[in-house]
């Protein structure tokens, strides 16, 4: 019969995931501490965190040093093309009449992942800066899963298209 393992040892990468993740402003700190917390899970670098949200390190819980969290008033086209001109491929998480499945697309090792607000989704100015758009397939009511859900998702589909 197998034992359970209550923690296991995190597996080491070979590298940094060359995927940095935007967030809007969040209403909620629960959605922004959540995907923090998924962020320390696959290994993520970087989060773009924007709007006056906090972290909650409870439900952060031992995230660690390795992620860095670069603070910005607001999610901005220019922010957005600086990543750009710097060789990043900026996706979007959204339902859009152009977006790929999620688990048909191929990202690119160096993907910046701009995430929707949770009532808002992305906004018209930032979705006119993305160069593809990805979405979860829904096969049910409600229409799309909550901003740290499908962000977690999204990251771990990145992770597993890039095992590194």
């Amino acid at each position: 019969m197998p034992v359970q393992i209550r923690h296991k040892t995190p597996f080491t990468l070979s590298k940094p995931r060359a995927l940095v993740v935007a967030v809007p402003p969040m209403h909620s700190n629960v959605n922004l501490s959540r995907i923090v917390r998924a962020a320390g899970c696959c290994g993520v670098r970087k989060i773009i965190c924007c709007g006056n949200a906090s972290v909650n390190a409870k439900i952060a819980r031992e995230t660690g040093i390795d992620l860095e969290i670069e603070p910005h008033r607001t999610l901005s086209p220019e922010l957005i093309r600086k990543w750009r001109e710097k060789g990043w491929r900026i996706v979007g998480l959204e339902q859009t009449d152009r977006s790929f499945w999620l688990h048909e697309y191929a990202f690119p090792e160096k993907t910046f992942l701009v995430v929707g607000n949770e009532r808002l989704g992305i906004l018209p100015e930032i979705l006119r800066e993305l160069d593809d758009v990805v979405e979860i397939p829904m096969y049910g009511l409600p229409f799309s899963h909550n901003a740290a859900t499908a962000t977690a998702i999204a990251m771990y589909e990145y992770c597993r298209q890039h095992r590194n």
